[in-house]
């Protein structure tokens, strides 16, 4: 059984309501906080703000989608094996399931590779996506270092040093700083905002609230990528020690972030106007302390990128031992650990030579979230409820599961035209 995405703070269990929220905002909030403004320049300032509240919405109604099917895969092994729910949770396994357990117990193995994949997919996009985001920040402070590959080309020993680094807890604060570093940043870029604005005076003058209809699929990519973490929706809920307050918890966390996302965007669309760039830290004034933002705000990201690799090494590293592996079948005892240390410096040099052929973060996030997170997020959650819950479902449930599962296929769709057609 391969391993699956972890967060640092859910290593251990009893978690409080507080802490959970914690735990939860800690894994969705990312950089692609950074790429909102611009997606509201694409779409326009209604728009966006309509698209990232489908997103969250969406997005928390999947969450619950998960949490359903667990609930009924746990209630039919209570079933089978005579179990109470008491001394389930006194053996040990408390009917946990992760989201690849899900793929397998719906589709068997070939859901659970899938999945799985589609998991490796999306986190390599969004680590993919913190090296162009490295990358173009620090050129735009150290023009010496510009193309931005130079950046990544120097940057690459350090992350292959941190990649050595197996231990999750030992990984923990770097996660915790980039976050903090994200805060600082869009702290900054508020101020900004509001410097402008006041100057401004009239700050709807001159934007659009609807800036046409190919924006809008733009502008909900970037969004659903903003929600990232939701493959720890599971983990998440099993990390607490009341499970039952675990859906209020997350509703408020999904209202907040949503909130938060929609004034950011805004207030930047409104402040830039068609100047917004694709980060927007690049549309900081040229001095120390933006400069300063910029340099910390990387060196976190830099730091955590370890984490965001942390299930991609551990799921390369179980396929390569697993009984039918190639490692496994033809290297032993030092080879084999070379053989491991060596897939971990190529699975990192692959994602930095991907990046240096990205040509813009905005285009990127965009690609990935409207593809693999939207397979992610909506396919795969709507399926996982129609196999499991859908035969005692009620028609209305029935009829929003194929409408997300359908939504979520063409929204997949579009954003591989895009990037595909000429």
């Amino acid at each position: 059984m391969a391993p699956e995405l972890k967060v640092p703070l859910l290593e251990g269990r009893g978690a409080t309501p507080a802490q959970t929220l914690g735990n939860i905002l800690v894994s969705i909030v990312g950089t692609g906080v950074l790429g909102l403004p611009f997606a509201f320049r694409a779409a326009g300032w209604l728009a966006g703000a309509l698209g990232v509240a489908a997103a969250g919405a969406a997005t928390f109604y999947c969450m619950l989608l998960l949490l359903d099917c667990r609930d009924k895969l746990r209630e039919q092994e209570t079933e089978e094996d005579g179990l109470g729910d008491e001394r389930r949770l006194n053996r040990g396994d408390g009917g946990n399931y992760t989201y690849g357990d899900l793929g397998e117990r719906g589709f068997g193995p070939v859901g659970r590779y899938f999945t799985e994949a589609i998991i490796i997919i999306g986190q390599t996009g969004g680590s993919v996506a913190y090296l162009v985001f490295i990358g173009q920040n620090l050129s735009s402070v150290l023009p010496a270092l510009s193309p931005p590959a130079v950046v990544l080309a120097l940057l690459l020993p350090a992350e292959v040093a941190l990649s050595f680094v197996r231990s999750l807890s030992a990984l923990a604060p770097f996660s915790i700083l980039a976050d903090a570093c994200t805060v600082l940043a869009v702290a900054a870029v508020v101020k900004e905002d509001v410097q402008l604005l006041a100057k401004r005076g009239r700050p709807f003058a001159g934007r659009s609230a609807f800036a046409g209809l190919w924006g809008v699929p733009f502008a909900c990519g970037v969004a659903v990528f903003c929600f990232e973490g939701f493959c720890l929706t599971l983990a998440l809920e099993a990390s607490m020690s009341n499970r039952g307050r675990f859906r209020p918890v997350l509703f408020q966390a999904i209202v907040g972030v949503t909130i938060v996302y929609i004034s950011f965007g805004v207030c930047g669309y409104l402040a830039y106007g068609d100047d917004t760039r694709d980060i927007v830290t690049l549309n900081l004034p040229d001095n120390w302390s933006t400069a300063a933002v910029k340099v910390v705000l990387c060196v976190g990201l830099a730091l955590t990128f370890a984490v965001m690799m942390y299930p991609i090494h551990e799921i390369v590293e179980a396929r390569l031992l697993a009984p039918g592996g190639w490692v496994r079948r033809r290297c032993g005892g030092v080879v084999q650990r070379a053989a491991l240390h060596l897939s971990r410096v190529a699975v990192v040099a692959a994602l930095a030579a991907i990046a240096c052929f990205v040509p813009a973060f905005g285009d990127f996030v965009a690609f990935v979230g409207s593809t693999v997170c939207a397979l992610l997020s909506f396919v795969l959650p709507a399926l996982f409820h129609l196999r499991f819950v859908g035969p005692t479902a009620s028609p209305w449930a029935r009829a929003v599961d194929y409408f997300l599962l359908l939504a979520g296929l063409v929204f997949a769709g579009h954003g591989m035209y895009t990037v595909l057609a000429p």
